[in-house]
């Protein structure tokens, strides 16, 4: 879920921090997937085919169908690159854990939730989506290792050297499209895509760089308070 990532948002730090930071990401951005889910106008391509899966099979939980497709994308960076990949690489899967259990535990706080007004609906879907949105602003300023569905996505960046953005556009109409599939195929109509889905991807991107501005507006302004920063 995580975007390429910016330069400039790469905090520095311990180590510890970092990770902290990360993982307060990981649960801000599952807040606002369980949200999204809640708001039920439509979700984002991955959260719509690991919670269509759901409805197929419902002795799993959403929670679990996610790290298991990114137990899968881990595979397909394998595939695509093999010569490149590294033992590091299943360091992502740490926070792939991490996400699949905050993703759950967040369903469960939230399943009181149930609207039946649209625009309320539409309301929450836009707070959903700031929330998702900070959660992948901390993720990339942390600048740890990449879960495995971001790693895959880097890795046909690598083999093809196309615009990252394009392959993730890519990457994530097939997953629409399988979504789609599955739901036609397992339960006779298409779940969990609809106007939200559209209004994800572009109020995520929007909210992203409102935060990214934000936060170097409050940077440079720490920075003209504080002379020794300054002079270094």
């Amino acid at each position: 879920m995580q975007s390429n990532h910016s330069s400039e948002l790469q905090m520095s730090g311990t180590l510890t921090k970092r990770w902290i930071i990360y993982l307060v990401g990981i649960y801000i951005l599952t807040l606002g997937i369980s949200l999204a889910i809640r708001a039920g106008i439509g979700i984002s391509p991955q959260s719509s085919l690991t919670r269509t899966m759901t409805l197929i099979y419902p002795g799993l939980t959403q929670g679990t169908y996610s790290f298991m497709l990114e137990l899968l994308m881990l595979f397909f960076a394998y595939l695509v690159l093999p010569k490149d990949f590294k033992l590091k690489n299943f360091a992502g899967l740490i926070p792939a854990l991490a996400l699949s259990l905050f993703l759950d535990l967040n369903l469960m706080l939230t399943s009181f939730i149930q609207l039946e007004v649209y625009y309320a609906k539409v309301i929450l879907l836009a707070f959903a989506d700031a929330a998702l949105a900070f959660g992948l602003f901390l993720m990339i300023q942390a600048n740890l290792v990449l879960i495995p569905v971001d790693l895959f996505v880097n890795t046909l960046f690598k083999k093809t050297q196309k615009k990252w953005g394009n392959i993730k556009t890519v990457f994530d109409c097939s997953l629409l499209v399988v979504s789609a599939c599955i739901g036609l195929l397992f339960l006779g109509e298409i779940k969990f895509i609809r106007e939200g889905t559209i209004i994800n991807a572009i109020l995520v991107g929007q909210y992203i760089k409102l935060y990214t501005y934000l936060f170097k507006r409050a940077k440079a302004s720490k920075t003209n308070d504080d002379p020794t920063l300054i002079n270094g």
